[in-house]
Formats: C-alpha cells, structure tokens, sequence
C-alpha cells in the first residue's frame, strides 16, 4: 500500500472529508473523546495517509512545533482496522515522508499509555511522565532523527 503524504492545500475535498470521518469514528465513537478536532493546526500539517475504496483507513498529520523547524509533532494517528499491520505501515512510511518533506531533529508525541510499546518499536522513547489527556492517560514519546 503506497502512503499518499500531502499538505492541507494539497488535498482534494473528498481526501479532507474522509480524514475528519475517519478521525471522528475512531476518537469519537470509538474512544469517546469530545474535543474539538477542527484546531485549525490541519492547515500547516502534512496529512499521512493510506486510503481503500475512497475511504481513509489509515492517517496521521505532522507539523513543526510552535514554528521551530527542528521539532515535528505527530498526532491524530489512527487505523480503522487493526492487527492487520496497517499502523506499522503508516508509521514507517510516514517517518520517511516526515524526514524527507520536513527535515526535522526530533519527532514529538503525546501517546496514548497503552500504545507506547509499539512506538517503541519504532525508536521512540518516553520522556516524560504520565499524564490526563481528554481522559485518557498519555506520555510524551520523542524520537532522534
């Protein structure tokens, strides 16, 4: 599967519909977060993506932290499938787009607790302790590029 990475004014109207679709039913539905997930951060981000049958499957966005360009945060990962090794998929090919498009030092994330093992996986390490986020416990992960 051949990961489409693109920036927000990039993206067709029909690719941006589906990634807030499927951002809804995976921290919505699923996960039962209220937030708000239009946050306006969309606009500067790299949008990372695997798509099937004009649906998104698979997505993350990437974005520098607060303007400085050494420092990209991940966030919004998601599968709607899962244990099939789609999110192993999207994390290595996105790194790579990450690290070709945005030439970033480090990569930043505040991961769900019960998820750090498999970011792991990927040389992310835990750098901070836990904490509250939208109910649900997390950890900030970085990873050296």
């Amino acid at each position: 599967m051949d990961l489409i990475s693109k920036k927000f004014n990039e993206l067709s109207t029909t690719e941006i519909y589906e990634i807030l679709k499927s951002r809804l039913e995976i921290f919505v539905m699923e996960q039962n977060i209220h937030y708000q997930d239009m946050d306006n951060i969309d606009y500067n981000s790299l949008h990372c993506f695997f798509m099937e049958d004009n649906r998104v499957i698979a997505y993350l966005r990437a974005f520098y932290q607060d303007d400085n360009k050494d420092i990209v945060r991940i966030g919004r990962v998601l599968t709607l499938k899962h244990g099939n090794g789609l999110g192993k998929a999207l994390m290595e090919q996105s790194l790579k787009s990450i690290k070709e498009k945005m030439k970033c030092k480090k990569i930043r994330m505040d991961a769900q607790k019960h998820a750090v093992g498999f970011y792991e996986k990927f040389g992310f390490k835990v750098v901070s302790s836990d904490f509250l986020e939208e109910g649900i416990v997390h950890v900030v992960m970085e990873l050296e590029m």
